[in-house]
């Protein structure tokens, strides 16, 4: 699809159901940071959310331990994470898309968003999960446009009919005359 600028875009409505990661690093607003450094290592992630009687209230990445906690030479054992946690918590529906992530993420300028049902965390999407869609999507489209080119080839014998001819295409991975494409159209 192409834009008023003439770019093509590619418009979908992938849910986040698809590209969301289902049971997303938790942690009690009560925790230190070097409980939350730890269990981001272990469950090899970026953030946690902050969970206040399993209700979120906030996220803790690994920005917010370097920038809030290291770069301030404070001890990670003797801060805890609603110090630091980011807040209010900015969350998406599980009915949303990933084209709503993305605006989303943008215009609160975030790389992570929490996924909830009514006030239950179900998921997690980031910058990634929604590239990584994207690139798949990109992906396909060119997969179909290169099987539905038309190249044009030099003289030589058509694939379907085995005559000589000056005017092959290849079409579908095989070279065919101008009077196959036209046969094919008819039919």
């Amino acid at each position: 699809m192409r834009n008023r600028s003439g770019s093509i875009q590619v418009e979908t409505r992938l849910p986040l159901r698809e590209v969301m990661r289902t049971r997303p690093t938790t942690i009690d607003t009560e925790a230190t940071v070097a409980t939350a450094a730890a269990t981001m290592c272990r469950e090899e992630v970026g953030s946690c959310i902050v969970l206040d009687r399993k209700v979120p209230i906030g996220i803790v990445t690994e920005e917010d331990i370097n920038c809030k906690v290291v770069a301030k030479d404070l001890k990670p054992s003797t801060v805890a994470v609603s110090q630091i946690m980011s807040t209010p918590l900015i969350t998406i529906g599980a009915d949303q898309t990933i084209g709503d992530a993305a605006h989303m993420m943008v215009h609160h300028r975030v790389r992570r968003l929490p996924v909830v049902e009514g006030q239950t965390v179900v998921g997690i999407v980031t910058v990634r999960d929604i590239l990584s869609a994207a690139s798949e999507i990109n992906d396909i489209l060119n997969d179909l446009i290169v099987i539905n080119r038309e190249e044009p080839e030099e003289m030589g014998v058509c694939d379907r009919c085995g005559k000589m001819a000056d005017d092959l295409r290849r079409i579908d991975n095989q070279i065919v005359c101008a009077i196959c494409r036209e046969e094919e159209r008819l039919v």
